[in-house]
């Protein structure tokens, strides 16, 4: 990482905070797809029981920020229990987001995970839904920046093998739910109920998507972009992109029961995929 001077420039005044044990880079940047105007996700990993000094690590970001006045650290568990909290932060031009995350909890949810046990959680910012499991894809799909003790690598030395308890999991979990969304949403046709079939549909796409990367082996651990992603992957239903794209359409057109036909077909083909995989 210290060929990214930002990076350069924030990590040893981050890993400098009493608490924070381990510092990752996450999300697009760390798995290489960024583009220039992605965000720069940090995640600041911490023990039980010596969580980061919220107020050293305020007065950190505050001399690297490129407005002080708008800079807002919260106390951990701000965000709940999923997000947990951080900080949003502009430096050099660029937005940096900063998360918090339990190592002591993130360990429980693999081995959870491990063995097949995952939960689902509303959560803001995340349209479908926080499912359990994000944060082991988090581990293993992150960039160590800062790791003195090895917390992280013990972590994603446990992620490194997709488990097949996780994916069968999430097939159950989700692949169900695509048709009973299907079926809620034309529930609502006659009444012309837009939004609620177009949140139907949204998440009927969601499950599909969910169902694609369980069998994949790959970890969704962000909501957007995922039928783009998943509609590359090897085992994957046949046009996903283009027909998800004419179900919003007909959607924006108020072509509702052409719209929940086309979902139906989805459906149908990601159960013979299931059916063989």
């Amino acid at each position: 990482m210290s060929d990214d001077p930002l990076l350069a420039r924030i990590i040893p005044v981050l890993a400098a905070v009493p608490g924070v044990a381990a510092i990752v880079l996450g999300g697009s940047r760390a798995r290489g797809t960024a583009h220039d105007a992605s965000d720069t996700d940090i995640g600041l990993y911490y023990r039980d029981g010596a969580a980061p000094d919220i107020e050293r690590l305020r007065e950190a970001v505050t001399g690297l920020v490129d407005d002080p006045a708008a800079v807002h650290v919260t106390p951990v568990g701000e965000w709940g229990p999923w997000i947990v909290g951080g900080a949003w932060l502009a430096i050099g031009g660029r937005k940096v987001d900063l998360l918090y995350r339990s190592t002591d909890q993130v360990s429980a949810v693999i081995d959870a995970c491990r063995n097949g046990e995952i939960s689902m959680h509303y959560q803001p910012g995340h349209p479908h839904g926080f499912c359990s499991a994000i944060w082991m894809g988090e581990v293993a799909l992150c960039r160590a920046l800062h790791d003195p003790d090895g917390l992280v690598a013990a972590l994603k030395a446990r992620t490194a093998l997709y488990p097949p308890a996780l994916r069968d999991a999430l097939v159950r979990r989700f692949q169900w739910e695509v048709l009973f969304s299907i079926e809620n949403a034309e529930l609502a046709v006659p009444r012309g109920d837009s939004t609620h079939i177009a949140g139907c549909a949204y998440r009927a796409l969601a499950c599909i998507a969910q169902v694609l990367f369980a069998l994949n082996g790959a970890y969704l651990i962000n909501e957007k972009g995922t039928l783009a992603q998943a509609a590359n992957f090897p085992v994957t239903v046949r046009s996903l992109a283009g027909r998800a794209a004419e179900v919003w359409r007909q959607i924006g057109a108020a072509e509702h029961a052409a719209a929940l036909q086309m979902l139906r077909v989805l459906e149908s083909d990601l159960q013979k995929i299931c059916r063989v995989s």
